[in-house]
């Protein structure tokens, strides 16, 4: 599409009798990311995160012998480097003075700054759209973000299913068993515990009935719902209308260094003119990174 708003562009703005130019007149999805992502703060070019080990189990001190001492190292790193976001539109001389609708008609900058809304809930839902996908690597291990292989210095770790499920009561339980079982790097008992349970909006029934009821669906037994007795998932459930996947679900965790996204520069909407044309120009600009640090900040499953 050009670049350059013409008179050509809209031609019924510049005749009377329009009653009304729908565009912009629908309602709009509140901010969703900021449920998933730990949203920070930054000054800087980039940040950088660097995982550090833990100590390992405590050995038995026979009388008179020395302490065994064991070591404390440095991790990997990532950067989470900022990425610009830029729009604009021109608009003509002429269909600025020729419009006969200023007051009512197209709300371009409301429109703008829905385009940047939807771009950053899009930037932030793909970490989880490919977080499958082992072409996108991250973290301080340099693997995708959901694996069964998360190297650590006691082994694999794993995030993610043995057996990938769709959702229903026996899968999240098995999740949330791996939650309540993960470990540090150093393979010792850590208190991860769940938060919330994540989905695309394709898996919002199922999610409501499995979550939210007193007993246990889909069954003959009168068995209480376990996950709700126990207050598990206090978070609830949050629809993610940009998640690609209808069968991917994901839990976060309330580990800290999980998914996160750095604030560089918040969105801007500017206007200038140009002398030699006299078009308007208007434009938008925003500045983030996003990305994860440890992976037991979120468990996933990709569905069946």
């Amino acid at each position: 599409m050009s670049g350059t708003i013409t008179t050509g562009n809209h031609p019924a703005a510049l005749w009377p009798g329009v009653h009304k130019f729908v565009m912009g007149s629908y309602n709009e999805h509140p901010t969703e990311y900021s449920k998933i992502f730990s949203v920070e703060k930054s000054n800087m070019a980039y940040e950088e995160d660097v995982e550090t080990s833990g100590f390992g189990l405590a050995g038995v001190k026979a009388e008179g012998t020395p302490t065994s001492y064991d070591s404390h190292q440095q991790g990997g790193t990532v950067r989470y480097r900022h990425i610009a976001y830029s729009l604009g539109y021109v608009v003509t001389r002429e269909e600025k003075d020729d419009n006969l609708y200023k007051s009512k008609s197209f709300k371009r900058g409301k429109q703008l700054s829905l385009s940047f809304r939807t771009t950053k809930e899009i930037v932030h839902a793909n970490i989880l759209n490919r977080g499958f996908d082992a072409a996108y690597t991250g973290g301080t291990d340099g693997v995708e973000l959901f694996s069964t292989a998360h190297p650590t210095l006691s082994g694999n770790q794993s995030n993610t299913l043995a057996v990938a499920a769709d959702l229903s009561e026996a899968a999240l339980e098995d999740m949330l068993i791996d939650i309540m079982d993960s470990k540090n790097s150093r393979g010792l008992q850590i208190a991860v515990k769940d938060d919330c349970l994540i989905i695309p909006t394709a898996l919002s029934f199922e999610a409501e009935r499995i979550v939210k009821s007193n007993l246990r669906v889909g069954t003959d037994f009168n068995d209480i719902n376990a996950m709700k007795s126990m207050g598990l998932l206090p978070g609830g459930i949050v629809a993610n209308h940009y998640l690609t996947d209808a069968d991917a679900w994901f839990v976060k965790t309330n580990v800290e260094s999980g998914l996160t996204s750095f604030q560089r520069k918040g969105f801007e909407f500017t206007k200038d003119n140009d002398f030699d044309t006299d078009n308007a120009k208007a434009k938008g600009y925003e500045r983030y990174s996003v990305g994860w640090t440890d992976w037991r900040g979120v468990f996933g499953s990709p569905g069946a």
